[in-house]
């Protein structure tokens, strides 16, 4: 009740400020596994898609966001704690299965669980090419993928800025990739190429952006 109510308040003033144009929300299942993969332009994704989803969507974060001081580190702890986001800390060789471990706990109890198929955030607008994580998760968990198309965000929190700025923002979902009993028999490397490139051809019918061609390297 309390996160209801905290979340309500808190996308009122998301859209009072920013007035997002936000598109696809009855293509959001309301119960059951889900997994959301949307393309990636700023840290603060992982804010703006939560509020507009109608029910708790759990993110990866960085470890780094719940260790910071002062009052910045702060209310970024407990807005990443309230959210239910998960740490993990991607400098750890095991991140990438601790990661899809933690996705696997989330979907397992009925959860749904946003992910970043590129990996990282693009820092030019590309799209990059899909990692085979997401895929990997539908098809050991049977759960729909919903695309999802943020535009805009790179404005609102531009690489090193403090704060959000002002900025139109659109947030766009797409219908459910639907993946239980489609791929039985086709060997699991080629299912799972072909399950990410649906994706990400989803979300770049609704981004709009150009394609990089090639996949992101985490920056240092």
């Amino acid at each position: 009740m309390v996160y209801r109510i905290l979340k309500g308040l808190l996308a009122a003033v998301f859209r009072l400020v920013w007035r997002p144009t936000v598109t696809g929300v009855e293509n959001i299942p309301r119960k059951g596994p889900l997994i959301l993969a949307s393309n990636h332009l700023s840290f603060v994704d992982s804010m703006v898609i939560p509020v507009c989803v109608p029910r708790q969507v759990v993110f990866l974060a960085k470890s780094d966001y719940f260790t910071g001081t002062g009052v910045k580190g702060t209310l970024m702890r407990a807005w990443f704690t309230f959210f239910g986001m998960i740490p993990v800390d991607r400098d750890d060789t095991r991140s990438a299965q601790a990661s899809l471990d933690a996705a696997l706990g989330v979907l397992r109890k009925d959860g749904a669980f946003g992910i970043y198929p590129e990996g990282t955030r693009s820092r030019d607008g590309l799209l990059y090419r899909g990692k085979t994580g997401v895929a990997w998760l539908a098809l050991a968990t049977g759960a729909p993928v919903v695309p999802v198309a943020v535009v805009g965000t790179e404005k609102l929190q531009p690489v090193g800025s403090r704060l959000p700025r002002l900025a139109k923002v659109e947030v766009h979902f797409g219908r459910p990739i639907e993946v239980r009993g489609r791929y039985e028999g086709v060997p699991a490397a080629r299912a799972r190429r072909e399950v990410t490139d649906e994706i990400m051809t989803a979300i770049h019918a609704m981004s709009g952006q150009e394609l990089a061609g090639r996949y992101n390297e985490r920056s240092s």
